[in-house]
């Protein structure tokens, strides 16, 4: 059993505690919370903020690092080196393919899980069923539904499968959101530029998040707002977003933030090595379009608190809307029956100071 006592905890629904404030930790769970005097034995953390380990439902990779492509040690590396920056749990991400390639890249995750079963929650599949709106996704990738593949995968692969991202004019019967969502896979609406009522019967037919919003989509317009706008206005569509300050810029980051509270933060961080090169704080192809990005999860939070989100509503964006978002609900919250994932930010900064997994403590970066 392990207690931390700090000066508030951010309990990854918006809420923040009155000070001093204090967890109990034990057998990989949180049992008990409070303020005022602590238990005896707790570490004290001074004036550090509580909150629960980020969760990125969107990373391609990072360094030099590829998920798509990377052995299973090096994947397991790259995703330790996350944790330890404060983003205990995530969903690998595989951009389009070939849909032969996917058996191979899908069982060097599923070995991945079973190396870190706490920190990687499944694969999110960013296509290749896409639409207009590609972006870095070679155009010879992206193709329309194929459910009798799809179904092959979700046979196989069980619910290895997390999320899938898809255009609806891909789908245009949406019978693969049927079917994804029967198998209790959440389908996502991205690289679409299809209209406002077409993403509403997306919607009505069972998706339930929106990619990387704004990227990789028709413009917001007043008089056609697309899908960025069912995503602002339909409350079933939760919208994720990159918060690098680079893919979105920031009176539209704050606008999303505002009039979606439930929005999660994602890195959509990328591999940069050829034809990918980092600059300017992204990733870019050589001919200038968005491949990712370089963010980490702190760094996400730290971007739209200096927009002024006050700290426990940042911190919701990259922890309980993220788990709420794919139905992992043990994580992303501080409160008894919830998984130990804990970090102790700096209060000014919201810097990552230390890190607990399942309780136990992760040498910090």
């Amino acid at each position: 059993m392990t207690a931390l006592v700090a000066a508030r905890i951010l309990n990854g629904q918006g809420g923040t505690s009155a000070s001093p404030a204090w967890l109990v930790m034990a057998d990989g769970r949180v049992v008990a919370t409070g303020t005022g005097a602590p238990p005896d034995n707790a570490i004290d953390l001074g004036d550090a903020l509580l909150a629960p380990g980020f969760v990125d439902i969107q990373v391609n990779g990072a360094d030099t690092v590829d998920f798509a492509r990377a052995s299973v040690a090096d994947i397991v590396g790259t995703i330790d080196a996350r944790v330890a920056g404060g983003c205990t749990a995530c969903l690998p991400t595989i951009c389009s393919a070939p849909l032969d390639a996917y058996a191979e890249m899908l069982e060097r995750l599923a070995d991945v899980r079973a190396v870190r079963p706490d920190n990687v929650l499944g694969v999110h599949l960013e296509g290749p069923f896409l639409g207009g709106a590609p972006g870095a996704h070679p155009r010879a990738l992206v193709r329309p539904v194929d459910l009798s593949w799809l179904t092959g995968v979700c046979d196989q692969f069980g619910d290895l499968v997390r999320v899938v991202t898809l255009a609806p004019e891909a789908d245009p019967e949406l019978a693969a959101v049927a079917l994804l969502r029967e198998r209790g896979i959440v389908v996502a609406l991205g690289h679409s530029t299809v209209d406002y009522d077409a993403a509403r019967a997306a919607v009505d037919a069972g998706a339930r998040l929106v990619t990387h919003l704004f990227n990789g989509m028709g413009p917001l317009h007043h008089r056609n707002p697309g899908l960025a706008g069912a995503a602002l206005d339909d409350l079933r569509l939760v919208p994720s977003i990159i918060a690098d300050g680079i893919h979105v810029h920031p009176a539209m980051l704050r606008l999303a933030l505002v009039a979606r509270p439930d929005t999660v933060l994602v890195t959509d961080a990328v591999a940069t090595t050829a034809p990918v090169q980092a600059r300017d704080g992204a990733a870019y192809l050589a001919d200038g379009t968005l491949a990712g990005s370089t963010l980490t999860m702190v760094g996400a939070v730290q971007r739209v608190a200096a927009l002024g989100l006050a700290p426990a509503a940042a911190v919701r964006c990259a922890t309980g809307n993220a788990a709420r978002a794919i139905g992992a609900t043990e994580y992303g919250r501080i409160d008894p029956g919830a998984r130990a994932d804990v970090l102790a930010l700096d209060p000014d900064t919201l810097a990552v100071r230390a890190v607990w997994v399942s309780g136990k403590a992760v040498a910090s970066e």
